[in-house]
């Protein structure tokens, strides 16, 4: 969902809208594009890696639990890294440890050892890259900043919508290990986006010395007296327990189905197509003048229907029943996806932004973390007990998504001093800056 950096650039530089933004931009859609589908497509090995170590489904789930919660967890670490080296160079190393990660992961002989290259190793790459990439984004767009949001959050389905296939063509001829080892060749691409962060010059007043950024602490932790903060918080930290549920699962769920391979893997395809569309289609409804200051309810809406859609789908025993699945789960998916960077600064203003969304993160992290094994741990076709229990089970957690919908109703929306503090930003002016 994001990252958190403290290095807010220089003084009274004003966001472009454009120019070298858009390469900014693409920089930001490849980048995330691979954060958020790597987790995914790597579940495409799952079947291989059982069959190879001898393990189930649970333990191959901690591989995309691992990647995601190091791109969660480490939003504190990268605060530190961008403001202390800036966001190029940190994404440079970052590119460098996704790669290495992946290629060690093809010469390991355990689990364990896969856990910590594939896990560890490439999942703090991803983050080094995906979290600066996000405030260089935000630097660079300001009036158009829920269209960019939109579109660079679209990076994430359509690499999901290549990597999966490209994933079980690479298995199908040269193993999973031969396919880790291409893969993490692929990911030195984010050295190539890293070059493309070029950082905002800070204006000459009248020939003088440009003035200087103010000292600030690496985590303003202040966002916690704002009660729109905690509650959105705890409401994200829910929804993030089984919002990678379902992606992680649904190709190996399929195949148990006696789904061939390839069509099983074509379900991520599916997902992801639908996904595309969905994103920048949500940021562009989220930046019309009118219904901007309203996003957050909008924002709402959209994790309530993940939620129903994942319990509606789990009655899915064949494959055209997942496919529909995968069609309303790509459009929920992608609303989330692409709002909700923009509702969290409605929510804390763009001064602490950069500190809010990297204490969500590191709330987020624990979730992710057991969200996959959890529902690694139900049971699946072929298992006892016997197949209606399997989805039932597998997905019930989404259920707590449709919690968050409830904390537009918890803050004042009043002008007073109190209400500032405890629900601030709830309500975006038209310019999208939110209220601090």
């Amino acid at each position: 969902m994001g990252g958190a950096v403290v290095d807010e650039g220089p003084t009274g530089v004003k966001a472009p809208d454009g120019g070298w933004g858009w390469a900014v931009l693409f920089g930001c859609f490849v980048i995330t594009g691979f954060s958020y589908a790597f987790p995914k497509a790597v579940s495409v090995f799952f079947k291989e890696l059982m069959r190879e170590f001898g393990i189930g489904y649970s333990d191959t789930a901690w591989i995309s639990s691992i990647l995601l919660a190091m791109l969660y967890g480490t939003g504190p670490l990268c605060s530190v890294c961008v403001n202390r080296f800036g966001c190029r160079p940190v994404m440079l190393v970052g590119g460098l440890f996704a790669s290495l990660g992946m290629v060690t992961a093809s010469f390991c002989q355990s689990i364990i050892q896969v856990y910590l290259t594939t896990g560890v190793l490439t999942g703090l790459g991803l983050a080094l890259n995906f979290q600066p990439s996000l405030i260089m984004l935000n630097r660079y767009f300001s009036k158009r900043r829920p269209i960019a949001n939109g579109l660079a959050a679209a990076g994430s389905p359509v690499f999901l919508c290549a990597l999966s296939p490209l994933g079980q063509l690479l298995q199908d001829h040269y193993g999973w290990r031969g396919g880790f080892l291409i893969l993490g060749g692929l990911l030195l691409n984010c050295c190539v986006c890293a070059a493309l962060m070029r950082p905002l010059g800070a204006p000459q007043a009248g020939g003088g010395p440009a003035p200087q950024r103010p000292a600030r602490r690496l985590l303003d932790l202040s966002v916690f007296r704002d009660r729109g903060f905690v509650i959105y918080a705890l409401a994200a930290s829910i929804m993030v327990l089984g919002l990678f549920v379902p992606p992680v699962f649904v190709v190996s769920y399929a195949k148990d189905l006696g789904v061939p391979d390839t069509k099983a893997a074509f379900l991520l395809t599916i997902l992801g197509f639908i996904d595309i569309f969905a994103r920048p289609t949500a940021g562009f409804i989220t930046g019309l003048k009118k219904v901007r200051p309203y996003s957050v309810y909008l924002f709402s809406f959209a994790m309530f229907f993940n939620g129903f859609t994942d319990l509606t789908g789990s009655t899915a025993s064949d494959y055209g029943g997942l496919v529909v699945f995968c069609i309303f789960f790509g459009i929920s998916y992608g609303m989330v996806g692409a709002l909700q960077f923009e509702v969290l600064m409605a929510i804390v203003g763009t001064h602490k932004f950069s500190s809010a969304i990297g204490l969500v993160l590191l709330l987020e992290a624990v979730a992710v973390l057991i969200g996959p094994p959890s529902g690694g741990e139900c049971p699946h076709p072929g298992r006892e007990p016997p197949t209606p229990a399997v989805p039932a089970r597998w997905l019930s957690m989404a259920g707590g998504r449709g919690v968050p919908r409830a904390h537009t109703a918890c803050v004042p929306r009043c002008g007073t001093e109190s209400s500032r503090r405890w629900g601030s930003g709830f309500l975006l002016d038209h310019e999208g800056l939110g209220q601090v």
